[in-house]
């Protein structure tokens, strides 16, 4: 089976946490994609922030647009995934956690590719992806 190397987008968009808000959304305009890596000072991913993210932390709780960071709204810990990870690694990952975009790292953690279910599903693994997209988007279950 392929490991996540041949389906992942290298070099993915990245910022820090104290990266203005305004400038991550500017990322995924520029980028075209709904999540940037927010990465440590040695380039290892700390968390995510996804356009979810900026809506429901920033913007649903009225936050102030113009000064938030993406520490104010990342995801975290980031899930990742190692190079050396297998295509079905990676989706397993993604099922259980719900989610549909897993940054990429190398033996020393280090940022360098992330991996979507848009790119498995253009490796053609029909089956494979019909399952990962049945599991990510079935709702969650509410905790009351």
């Amino acid at each position: 089976m392929a490991n996540v190397t041949s389906v992942m987008t290298g070099n993915p968009a990245c910022c820090t946490a104290d990266t203005p808000l305004r400038d991550v959304a500017r990322m995924m305009v520029d980028n075209d994609c709904g999540e940037i890596p927010v990465v440590d000072d040695k380039g290892q991913p700390v968390g995510v922030v996804t356009d979810r993210d900026i809506t429901v932390r920033i913007v649903a709780e009225a936050r102030d647009t113009m000064s938030a960071t993406a520490g104010d709204a990342m995801t975290k810990p980031a899930k990742t995934v190692r190079e050396d990870s297998s295509l079905k690694d990676a989706t397993e990952l993604m099922e259980s956690a719900k989610i549909r975009r897993i940054p990429v790292v190398d033996a020393g953690g280090k940022l360098t590719g992330i991996v979507s279910v848009a790119d498995i599903a253009l490796a053609g693994k029909d089956v494979q992806t019909a399952q990962v997209v049945k599991q990510v988007s079935e709702p969650g279950r509410r905790k009351h």
